[in-house]
């Protein structure tokens, strides 16, 4: 397509009564090995970032040329209720104790409609856990108790 151009079939598919709203964040649910672990209140770190290297070139001091790199994936932080399922903590012990032969784990994190069907989800390769996190303790507070686990993985892949 050129600049300055309208590609009429996008803008038919944009026009009143066609609107396709945002999904919302809300309603997920994550899986590990197929298994639906529990109900999260939070997941972040769904990231992937590629790295540049900018070079010049001797005689072309007026141009810096951009090449791409390494990929990075982030971590993914997992957050939701202290519960007396005590799965994560099981897989995380495992670590702690050194037997990592077979911890890597394939997971999901599904995006929900209302009904609860995936919009669309991503598959998380080879997660470790690497950091738990237990709650903060306040006599004070009525806030529910939330255990963190942090998962390092071999990359993402997205689906719809």
């Amino acid at each position: 397509m050129k600049f300055g151009t309208v590609n009429i079939g996008q803008a038919m598919k944009n026009s009143p009564g066609k609107r396709k709203d945002p999904y919302m964040a809300y309603n997920f649910v994550v899986e590990i090995e197929g298994i639906q672990v529990a109900q999260f209140s939070e997941v972040s770190g769904l990231s992937v970032e590629t790295q540049v290297e900018k070079k010049n070139f001797g005689g072309e001091n007026h141009r810096e040329y951009t090449f791409l790199a390494q990929t990075k994936y982030s971590d993914i932080t997992l957050k939701r209720g202290l519960m007396d399922d005590l799965y994560l903590w099981k897989w995380y012990q495992k670590v702690i104790d050194g037997k990592c032969t077979g911890i890597r784990r394939n997971a999901s994190i599904y995006l929900l409609d209302d009904c609860g069907n995936p919009l669309m989800w991503w598959d998380v390769l080879d997660a470790c856990p690497i950091k738990w996190e237990g709650p903060a303790l306040n006599a004070s507070s009525s806030a529910v108790a939330v255990e963190t686990l942090v998962l390092t993985h071999n990359g993402i892949h997205m689906h719809k």
